[in-house]
């Protein structure tokens, strides 16, 4: 058993050490497989907490998770998405008009508060801040900073089944993950590279900071107490877009207006 531990430490230590020296990739010991097992415990504790997560039910309200999975559809479709058939990428929408928030846990789960659905004014803000949040769970940002918070040697008791109560703990703290400046540019980035091919406009993301900013900052949305606000968000992610020269964005106006103000509307 002994030589079974060292040869596991062994071997993720060897793995630490490659990623260290790549300067494109933060130091990350989970694997893609603890990836989808952290999201389907996240998304269990979800479910078994009504009171903070009321999450709609998807056969009462079918015609708006249809909506949204449409335009998951759309995103994955792009062929940009690493992990498109590793992740579940399953969609959830919590009732609460009062949050502007969503977030995706690793593995795909992702969870859209109808607070930033009826926030937003049309379908291209909503898909930037769906590939936002898709980013996050494709490059494998919680787990990412899971190993910086909790270090390496604590981590590797967790792999090897010795600290079920971390595993627990860990689970629960990726629901108001902090990300970090640089993770976040990098999912405003991806998120214009996920929607460049498809109807939606690539810069979508940028909508939803610019009405932040038209709004000014006494009562700043949720997403941002997780979501730092990169410097220059949306001169990046518009300069992004601009720069990869995109086949798609001819999204019509029925499309971008009118059919999204009637998902909004469906919304209880």
């Amino acid at each position: 058993m002994k030589r079974f531990s060292f040869y596991i430490f062994a071997t993720i230590l060897s793995t630490t050490l490659f990623f260290s020296c790549n300067k494109d990739e933060g130091i990350n010991i989970f694997s893609i497989q603890d990836d989808k097992d952290l999201g389907m415990q996240t998304a269990a504790q979800i479910a078994a907490d009504p009171a903070q997560f009321p999450i709609l039910d998807p056969v009462a309200n079918a015609a708006a998770y249809n909506y949204l999975y449409a335009m998951r559809d759309e995103i994955l479709a792009s062929g940009q998405v690493t992990h498109k058939n590793d992740f579940n990428w399953e969609l959830h929408i919590i009732k609460d008009d009062t949050t502007q928030n969503a977030f995706c846990t690793p593995g795909g789960y992702i969870y859209i508060y109808t607070g930033l659905i009826k926030y937003l004014d049309n379908a291209s803000s909503l898909a930037g801040v769906m590939g936002h949040e898709m980013a996050h769970a494709d490059k494998r940002h919680s787990t990412e900073a899971m190993t910086k918070q909790y270090g390496i040697s604590t981590l590797l008791t967790v792999l090897l089944g010795e600290n079920p109560g971390l595993l627990a703990q860990i689970s629960a703290s990726l629901i108001s993950l902090k990300f970090s400046r640089v993770n976040e540019s990098e999912a405003d980035k991806y998120s214009s590279i996920y929607l460049c091919p498809t109807k939606f406009r690539a810069a979508g993301a940028a909508d939803f900071f610019e009405k932040i900013i038209a709004m000014g900052s006494s009562n700043p949305p949720q997403f941002l107490s997780t979501h730092p606000n990169p410097d220059n968000r949306v001169e990046a992610i518009k300069n992004e877009a601009n720069s990869l020269s995109c086949s798609g964005g001819n999204i019509n106006n029925s499309e971008e207006i009118t059919n999204y103000t009637a998902f909004k509307a469906s919304l209880p």
